[in-house]
């Protein structure tokens, strides 16, 4: 039984989806500007640079990850409206057919052939486009993916992420830069890491090695790039 007050089963499933997308939005932000500023740490100590490049990193970074979120699920969106357009033209021109084909998806979910056959009626009067898209579509008509939310979600999570390195390398000395951006960075590795595994149901251990991993090797690979670099430049 539902309390009033408690989160729909597809509202909770929205939710999570959208944290789980911010938390891999903000997980890339902290792996790419990472291996930014580390590699231009190792071409140069100057923090003028280190901070011009991270800063362009966040910026680039947010916007390319808003820009993609929006055309991909601008895409699912007129993908969605245009199977709804033609399950209501299916409703209309053959809705017998379209009934007996709502018991027949009903059935397959293990109900009986009669039950099921009332079960679609009772739910093609009171509306039949909402049934069809529901239970054969897997879609929400009152509840279409937003590709303005999905937008703004990447680019906030983006930029949180990517300041976490930024901020780490260009506040210590030049001595320690790129050890504190290292350490801050493994920490929000394994933070993201702990999160997505709680939100997938999924190893803890796994998911943070992952993590870690990718995060590490990033920066190992761009710094002795940034010092080749420098090297060849001096």
């Amino acid at each position: 039984m539902t309390h009033p007050g408690e989160p729909h089963h597809d509202d909770l499933s929205g939710r999570l989806n959208w944290l789980r997308a911010g938390v891999l939005g903000a997980n890339d932000g902290i792996v790419s500007t990472a291996g930014l500023v580390v590699g231009v740490a190792g071409a140069t100590a100057d923090r003028t640079t280190i901070l011009a490049a991270g800063v362009a990193g966040l910026v680039a970074g947010s916007l390319s990850m808003a820009g993609g979120e929006y055309v991909s699920v601008s895409t699912q969106r007129d993908t969605e409206r245009a199977a709804l357009k033609l399950e209501e033209r299916e409703l209309r021109d053959m809705p017998e057919e379209e009934e007996r084909e709502l018991a027949e998806l009903y059935q397959d979910k293990g109900l009986s052939e009669e039950l099921a056959a009332q079960v679609a009626r009772e739910l093609t009067e009171r509306d039949a486009l909402r049934a069809h898209a529901e239970i054969e579509l897997q879609i929400d008509p009152d509840n279409l993916t937003s590709p303005w939310q999905a937008a703004w979600a990447s680019l906030a999570a983006f930029a949180v992420g990517a300041l976490i390195p930024l901020v780490a390398i260009v506040l210590p000395p030049t001595g320690w830069r790129v050890w504190a951006c290292a350490v801050a960075v493994l920490v929000g590795l394994v933070l993201t890491g702990v999160v997505s595994a709680r939100l997938g149901a999924s190893r803890v251990g796994r998911a943070v090695r992952r993590n870690v991993v990718v995060g590490s090797l990033t920066m190992i690979v761009t710094y002795y790039v940034g010092l080749l670099f420098g090297a060849t430049v001096g």
